[in-house]
């Protein structure tokens, strides 16, 4: 039952950030159309905060692309990939002494866990 609820609640929140994405791609396009006739707003764009802000937004979602497509081959292929994902989570995790940030780990886990299954596909016999 706190299952559901828990679900319920994922679910709300990505209907919620689903929208707050579109609503920032279209003021970021009605900016962007803006900004060639209006210097100021070109200006203000291109400061180091804005530009900031737009680069760690693109590395978030491109970050979360990458587990959203695992996540969705996990969830209707192969039950085997989300147990290498895990491990290799684990393994990097008590191997990686460095101070990095969760979507530098959760690339590289992606990245190995990727590698891994192809290497093994190798050796699996078409069904």
């Amino acid at each position: 039952m706190a299952n559901d609820s828990q679900m319920d609640d994922l679910h709300t929140r990505m209907v919620r950030v689903t929208e707050d994405l579109r609503v920032i791609q279209r003021e970021l396009n009605c900016a962007a159309m803006q900004a060639p006739s209006d210097p100021e707003l070109m200006e203000a764009l291109s400061t180091l905060p804005e530009t900031e802000a737009i680069q760690v937004l693109c590395k978030s979602l491109d970050q979360m692309r990458h587990f959203l497509w695992f996540y969705m081959q996990v969830m209707s292929n192969d039950p085997e990939l989300g147990d290498k994902l895990h491990q290799s989570q684990q393994s990097q995790s008590s191997e990686n002494s460095l101070d990095t940030s969760f979507l530098d780990k959760l690339t590289r886990a992606d990245e190995a866990v990727l590698l891994r299954y192809l290497a093994d596909a190798k050796d699996r016999k078409p069904n």
